[in-house]
């Protein structure tokens, strides 16, 4: 299924893209760091352009614009939940999200489109290029795990759904800590699973913003740039970049 841009041009929530750039690794600057473990963003792995294109069946020609200002919603309640110490898990700031969206559009949101939309969360499944890469990484000792806003119910789901269970070591939720990424104490949770310094543990984001707030704790990081965005302009360049898994197993095998 090929991406649509007016379907995820928010997918990356904060990241306006006035055209798309074609994701190309970029090498690491400096001495590449030893890495023993990759944290990993859910969306890296697991696909959720299906929830979108529900959102397209369900409101024909206005799926688009329900999609965008869900996501786009969806992160800025992240963000104004930790600023603020309000915390709510992802499960409800996602169905918050939605409700607005819907009335900010003036859809009739009945109560079973809003249950088929959030239990399209429980269905993700990975990208094809995903379990290639993860079993390439594993033969190489890299230990591996998710760091993730998602709740840990919405990830077991996702883990399930892709035929993923026992592949990661850990399934970290930034539930734990009652706050989201990129507070560092999110970001922390990957060095206290590992028992590894930061330096030795790789941040596989998906959105632009996630990878500068890796980058600024002080992980090794790699945007997974499926949406082929551009960098951010936050002063936190990402150490390599590529637009699929497959690009980030050859990094870390890479000399």
């Amino acid at each position: 299924m090929p991406f649509n841009r007016r379907a995820f041009l928010t997918l990356g929530a904060g990241s306006v893209a006035t055209g798309l750039l074609v994701a190309t690794p970029i090498a690491y600057v400096g001495t590449k760091p030893t890495i023993k473990a990759i944290a990993f963003d859910a969306f890296t792995t697991f696909d959720p352009r299906p929830i979108f294109a529900l959102a397209e069946k369900l409101f024909p020609t206005k799926g688009a614009a329900l999609g965008n200002a869900w996501r786009t919603r969806q992160f800025e309640y992240t963000w104004l939940r930790s600023a603020a110490q309000r915390y709510a898990d992802f499960w409800k700031v996602t169905e918050d999200a939605l409700v607005f969206a819907a009335h900010m559009l003036q859809l009739d949101l009945s109560a079973d489109k809003r249950a088929q939309l959030m239990a399209a969360y429980l269905d993700l499944k990975a990208y094809p290029d995903v379990r290639p890469a993860l079993e390439s990484l594993k033969q190489a000792g890299i230990r591996l795990a998710f760091l993730s806003n998602m709740t840990l119910t919405m990830l077991d789901a996702a883990m399930k759904n892709s035929g993923l269970e026992g592949m990661f070591e850990f399934a970290l939720s930034t539930d734990k800590v009652h706050t989201y990424k990129p507070d560092p104490r999110a970001y922390q949770l990957g060095i206290d699973a590992f028992g590894l310094p930061r330096h030795d543990i790789l941040f596989a984001a998906f959105g632009g913003w996630d990878a500068a707030g890796a980058k600024w704790f002080g992980y090794p990081t790699f945007w997974v740039n499926r949406l082929h965005l551009p960098v951010e302009e936050l002063d936190a360049v990402p150490d390599a970049m590529g637009d699929s898994l497959t690009d980030l197993a050859n990094f870390v095998s890479s000399p």
